[in-house]
């Protein structure tokens, strides 16, 4: 969307975490610094404590609520106000997990859009919006009544309407927004691009929730199938922590999974909306293995839609994995289902179609 923007004749200003300046950059988008990564955010909540709650338990739920309600936003605002009155721009399109923008927006005086990232959950955790509304107090600023997730501004969705939450979309203003792959370049493994024989299955858990102990499952049960299997550990998982592969697996830390997608016959992954929406686009079948944020959710989409199955938590056995992705190989429904979808989000506006329509939110 930003570059769509820029493309259109728009000055863009893409405000964001410091990690992320130089993919922005080296693209020729301007930046500004801005918030605290989320690991600060969690680490600031809690005190520094150096445990967590049980993911699920009532401490979790108080704990991300805490995160994404107050520390955040409360971060995320501070920092853009200063920007927001320097640069002085017409529209703010904000993260629909950055609230601290949309509040800054608001307290400038400036339209606000609320960008998706993937699937809206039913409700939100008990006590966010008290605790944004909270926020809002610290800066004098007036929040609308009722839902807080778009914080009352337009939504650009771009999780496909036929699996988005039904609640959801009769609460928005909604304009649908064709979600688009990004990956910065690089060279596709041999095995995507040579000869094909068999079967070729892409394993990843992204980059934030590496974990070996699941890969060492998947790529176990993957490795006993009559297919090549290619792995994406990610910077978290360093790849002599798998152990010996199998002649028919191998592991990269990175690969250009937007790219890769147009190979391969099979995705297994950690359910990140990023790859969720990918390989929907790429009409694929998914065996998701989630292991958190968000990926509960995607992981039980994709199967009640029946594009794909999920393992949860110790259901994530090298037999399990192997039984999972032989169905899913052997069975055309869930291949027919992603191709419905891919076909629904091949229709959804572009970001250049959307870039073009911009000063409608002005």
């Amino acid at each position: 969307m930003a570059r769509a923007a820029r493309a259109h004749g728009h000055e863009v200003l893409f405000a964001t975490g410091a990690q992320f300046e130089p993919t922005l950059s080296g693209l020729g988008l301007r930046t500004e610094a801005v918030g605290v990564p989320i690991g600060a955010g969690f680490a600031a909540a809690s005190g520094n404590s150096p445990t967590r709650p049980e993911p699920g338990s009532d401490e979790w739920l108080s704990l991300v609520v805490r995160v994404f309600g107050a520390e955040l936003p409360r971060s995320y605002a501070a920092d853009l106000l200063p920007v927001l009155e320097g640069f002085t721009p017409d529209l703010v399109v904000h993260e629909a997990g950055n609230h601290g923008a949309a509040l800054a927006a608001r307290h400038a005086g400036i339209p606000g859009v609320c960008h998706g990232f993937g699937k809206q959950n039913p409700a939100h955790f008990p006590g966010f919006d008290a605790a944004l509304r909270g926020i809002a107090d610290e800066f004098g600023i007036a929040l609308p009544a009722g839902d807080l997730r778009t914080v009352g501004n337009p939504y650009l969705d771009i999780f496909p309407a036929s699996l988005q939450d039904a609640e959801f979309l009769a609460a928005v203003d909604r304009t649908p927004l064709r979600p688009v792959p990004f990956a910065g370049g690089g060279e596709l493994p041999p095995q995507a691009v040579g000869p094909r024989t068999r079967p070729l299955v892409y394993l990843t858990l992204g980059t934030g929730f590496g974990d070996p102990a699941v890969l060492r499952a998947a790529i176990g049960g993957l490795a006993t199938l009559d297919v090549d299997v290619i792995v994406a550990a990610g910077p978290s998982v360093a790849a002599d922590a798998l152990g010996g592969l199998p002649a028919n697996v191998s592991v990269h830390e990175w690969v250009p999974q937007a790219e890769l997608l147009d190979h391969v016959d099979l995705v297994v992954h950690h359910g990140g909306s990023g790859t969720t929406l990918a390989a929907l686009g790429a009409g694929l079948p998914q065996l998701v293995l989630p292991q958190g944020a968000d990926q509960f959710g995607n992981a039980e989409t994709i199967s009640s839609a029946g594009a794909g199955a999920q393992l949860l938590g110790a259901e994530v056995t090298a037999e399990a994995v192997h039984d999972a992705a032989r169905a899913l190989l052997a069975d055309e429904k869930p291949r027919e289902v992603a191709e419905r979808v891919a076909a629904e989000i091949a229709a959804m506006p572009s970001p250049e179609e959307i870039a073009a329509r911009l000063a409608d939110f002005t």
